[in-house]
């Protein structure tokens, strides 16, 4: 392609390429207007049409090759032999008509085809012939591959050409399509071909006895217009010739319909008024000629029509689109009736000009009364086969189509009108495929497949039904049902979205909906298969739980918008990852799971480093950069498990270990990590029961004024005494229990036990108690404050409870709505192990708190750590700020109470000012307390 185009601009002068291709469109379109004038000529005259459309299109063709030709610059000197010049002008003449002949006389598509591709022949030999009368001092060689190319374009093209040209609708759109396809088919010729040129410059004189020189060429391109005129004016006689044979015809003819009596028929003038009258025209309009020539033809409309200007519009549209035609009421002279059918045609003279109009009535009553009545028989037959979804058609018992609705050319693709009542169903079916594969020795063998089974079900008549997918992806389900007469009814049903939608619906049962890995199911059984076959013929199978780090971070933060876009990009990154003997799923949540066939570690490293690598690269969205992260726990069949549960079960294992880990994101399954899962589940079997059974207990710690160590009140403990394993410390088992959910009837319990047991010891000692996150979460806490209070008498002044910045910050808004109705009942809420959260001071600043509490890692390094002492030192300056009291955890030696007391601490706890004791021990002190 570069080539030819570097021909065509710089080899050549453009001024005299563009007149070239003027001169070579011209005469195509005189060629493609005459060749149509001869289709529907007959005899003499349509081999005269022929010969002049040939003639002209070969002198084009001609003209266009040698104007190019001048254009063309080798950078020497060059002439043209004569002999073979004019040889070229008499091949392009003679093989071009003989193309038009052959599409123009045989018919039918492949000789359309066959007489393009002759056309295509005479561009191409009058080209290399022209080629050849080139002289000049060189030698010409040839690029073979553009000369077939060049071969191939003028064939192509000329065949195209053809096809739109030999059309019977002769539209001005085919025929312009036609010129330029036919200019297109020389052009691309000329230009392909002088792309193969190459000239090998040489010393051989270039002789002037048998040369046309290029100055010659101007008045040879005068004969070529000069032919071009003469051409186009002997189509303009014969044109003539046939017009005034038309208008003898005329002639003769008005003579003839002056004795049709069934017939209303008469000449208007250009105005529309009557020009003459027949005998028909007379028995229906009741006028004689003389009363009615020369008067308005719009007196035979009624007076409505008149005023609304029906007959000048008649006119109008009988002159603009060459006929008018229609029914309506028209009026008699004695003021009666008749349904008319009306055909209005202009008539032009041989110049062109209007010279009148024909005008055809004839009196339809009776046939408008019986089409009416057929009419209204068949309305709600049509309604009903219209409107059906589906398409129907009913054949006869000799094959032949009687009715088929409008759905059923819709549903295969037919163009409106084309399937009509008396084609047999060899021909639909004929029709249809041909339509599709345009090729015979394709669509025939088709074709003939797609008639067999179709009979086949035909003669079947068990009511079932066969689906074919046709060529635009459409689903249709044939049914057949033969009638007692050997006729047959045919339905035809788009169910395309029905199997879209049961397939889709497969799908989602394998899949998950939203990254469109497979689903749990699916997984499993992937990895059933693979144990399956790993047993059968060796090797190992690894599975792998797979459990994103931050993505509850991330759906906090950035919405689940921008959550689901991330698993959607973990998704397509794992997948595209993927090697033989390799699945990735997707659990639900952010939990994924992936397995891998193998035979050496190696192998499972490098698809562990690959998972690694998806997992941890970073994710841009909305501008920010999400970095996932994920925990992997691994287990291997056969030797950590040797069915898909417990392999599953093992990698989750590992997995948890992973997550635990600081410095690890893969583990592998151990037997030790079984053994630690299993002593939890044991405890939080124990822990659903350890209420019932009156195995937990509450400790009071008391928490006292700093500078007059006045008891304020107590922080309630839990402790349990396992019957087997002894004390469990509340580290150890308050996190299983929040895992499992046991933490809220254990929570419940301790709630309601600290309020009964203060509610008796006739004291204001107040009682602080835990709230857990779980509880904050799951449950609604202000109902069950508000109804333990109730229950047991207690002042609700006299309860406290303590939550910690983790505690709010899963549902921050909701969280503080509940501590909002909490406070409301009078209850006080104080922030435990302040100082230690990301977000201390904006959760001081969204909740107005009644106690700080200091986390007791401060204390445990006030003596000896400055920074320590500053940042209590900063935190009790926030708390005289905001009027919020401190209350400093872990207190255990003289020195670290003084520094409190020095720094202005309000109150404190700890085991030096005294240690967690049963209740029993409180009702002691407390009656010693009164008793003193």
């Amino acid at each position: 392609m570069l080539r030819i185009l570097t021909c065509l601009t710089v080899e050549h002068d453009l001024r005299l390429v563009l007149l070239a291709a003027l001169i070579c469109f011209l005469s195509c379109y005189v060629a493609v207007t005459l060749t149509q004038r001869a289709l529907v000529a007959k005899g003499t005259a349509r081999t005269l049409w022929l010969g002049a459309a040939g003639t002209s299109s070969g002198f084009g063709i001609w003209a266009t090759h040698f104007i190019a030709m001048l254009a063309y610059d080798p950078g020497m000197t060059m002439g043209f032999d004569m002999e073979p010049t004019l040889i070229s002008l008499g091949v392009a003449i003679g093989v071009t008509t003989l193309g038009l002949a052959v599409a123009t006389y045989v018919g039918g598509r492949s000789a359309v085809v066959a007489g393009g591709m002759l056309l295509g022949a005479g561009v191409t030999s009058m080209h290399y012939i022209g080629m050849s009368a080139l002289e000049l001092p060189g030698v010409l060689t040839w690029d073979w591959p553009y000369v077939v190319a060049s071969i191939i374009c003028a064939g192509l093209f000329g065949a195209l050409s053809l096809i739109f040209c030999v059309r019977p609708q002769h539209r001005v759109g085919d025929r312009i399509l036609a010129t330029g396809l036919m200019a297109l088919a020389v052009v691309s010729l000329h230009f392909t071909a002088m792309a193969a040129v190459r000239i090998e410059p040489g010393l051989m004189p270039v002789g002037d006895d048998t040369l046309i020189s290029t100055s010659l060429m101007v008045p040879l391109i005068a004969v070529v217009a000069f032919s071009l005129l003469f051409t186009g004016l002997t189509a303009a006689v014969f044109a003539r010739q046939a017009e005034l044979a038309a208008n003898e015809s005329t002639r003769q003819f008005a003579m003839l319909v002056q004795g049709v009596k069934d017939y209303a028929i008469y000449m208007l003038d250009p105005q529309g008024r009557v020009a003459n009258w027949n005998e028909g025209a007379e028995r229906n309009k009741g006028y004689k000629a003389h009363e009615i020539v020369g008067q308005h033809f719009s007196q035979f409309y009624g007076e409505d029509e008149r005023v609304a200007g029906l007959p000048e519009r008649a006119l109008d549209i009988a002159r603009t689109e060459g006929k008018y035609e229609s029914e309506g009421w028209r009026y008699r002279k004695d003021g009666t009736r008749f349904w008319a059918h009306v055909v209005l045609d202009p008539i032009y003279d041989a110049g062109g000009a209007l010279v009148g109009y024909a005008k055809i009535t004839k009196d339809v009553t009776k046939e408008k009364a019986d089409a009416d009545r057929l009419a209204e028989v068949t309305k709600n037959l049509d309604l009903a086969l219209e409107n059906m979804t589906q398409g129907l058609c009913l054949f006869d018992k000799d094959e032949r189509l009687l009715i088929a609705n409008k759905r059923y050319s819709e549903l295969f693709n037919f163009p409106e009108g084309r399937i009509q009542p008396g084609m047999t169903l060899r021909e639909i079916v004929d029709q249809g495929v041909a339509d599709v594969f345009v090729d015979p020795d394709i669509w025939k063998p088709r074709a003939r497949d797609m008639y067999a089974r179709r009979r086949a079900a035909i003669q079947a008549n068990d009511g079932g039904a066969i689906v074919e997918k046709l060529s635009n992806g459409v689903s249709v389900q044939l049914r057949y049902r033969t009638l007692p007469d050997g006729a047959w009814v045919a339905t035809y049903e788009d169910i395309s979205e029905r199997l879209r939608s049961e397939e889709q619906i497969s799908f989602l049962a394998r899949h998950d909906g939203l990254t469109g890995l497979p689903n749990r199911a699916s997984f499993n059984t992937s990895l059933e298969a693979d144990l399956v076959s790993a047993r059968r013929s060796g090797g190992l199978v690894a599975a792998i739980g797979i459990d994103l780090d931050k993505f509850k971070e991330i759906n906090d933060t950035r919405g689940h918008a921008a959550g689901d876009e991330v698993l959607t990009t973990l998704a397509r990154r794992m997948q595209a990852c993927l090697e033989a003997d390799e699945t990735v799923a997707r659990f639900g949540g952010d939990e994924f799971a992936a397995s891998k066939r193998f035979e050496d570690m190696a192998d499972l490293t490098d698809f562990l480093q690959r998972l690694e690598a998806c997992l941890n690269d970073e994710i841009r969205i909305d501008g920010y950069d999400i970095k996932p992260g994920a925990s992997l726990g691994v287990a291997i069949y056969p030797q950590d498990a040797d069915t898909v549960e417990a392999l599953l079960n093992n990698a989750d294992l590992a997995m948890y270990r992973a997550k635990d880990a600081l410095t690890e994101t893969v583990c592998f399954y151990e037997v030790s990590m079984d053994e630690a899962a299993r002593s939890r589940r044991l405890i939080a079997n124990d822990l659903w029961q350890a209420v019932e059974r009156r195995e937990l207990q509450l400790h009071y710690q008391v928490q006292k004024a700093v500078n007059s160590g006045e008891t304020l009140g107590y922080e309630v403990l839990l402790r349990w005494h396992h019957p087997v394993r002894g004390t469990i410390p509340p580290s150890e088992f308050i996190p299983i229990a929040e895992a499992c959910g046991a933490i809220l009837p254990i929570g419940e319990w301790v709630l309601r036990e600290a309020c009964r047991e203060a509610a008796t010891w006739g004291n204001d000692y107040k009682i602080a108690v835990n709230l857990s996150p779980v509880q904050l979460g799951n449950a609604d806490v202000a109902d069950l404050v508000h109804r333990v209070l109730l229950e047991t008498g207690l002042s609700p002044r006299r309860l406290e409870l303590e939550i910690t910045e983790s505690t709010i910050i899963g549902d921050k808004e909701r969280a503080l709505n509940t501590l909002r109705r909490i406070k409301a009942f009078g209850v006080t809420i104080a922030i435990d192990d302040f100082g230690t959260g990301y977000s201390s001071l904006e959760t001081l600043r969204a909740f107005p708190f009644d106690k700080i509490k200091l986390d007791r890692s401060f204390m445990s390094e006030v003596e000896a750590s400055p920074e320590a002492k500053a940042i209590i030192r900063a935190i009790l300056a926030l708390g005289q700020t905001l009027r919020v009291p401190v209350l400093a955890e872990g207190v255990e030696t003289r020195s670290q109470l003084d520094i409190l007391l020095d720094e202005g601490c309000d109150e404190a706890q700890g085991y030096f000012l005294g240690r967690p004791v049963p209740v029993e021990r409180i009702r002691v002190d407390t009656e010693k307390s009164e008793a003193a």
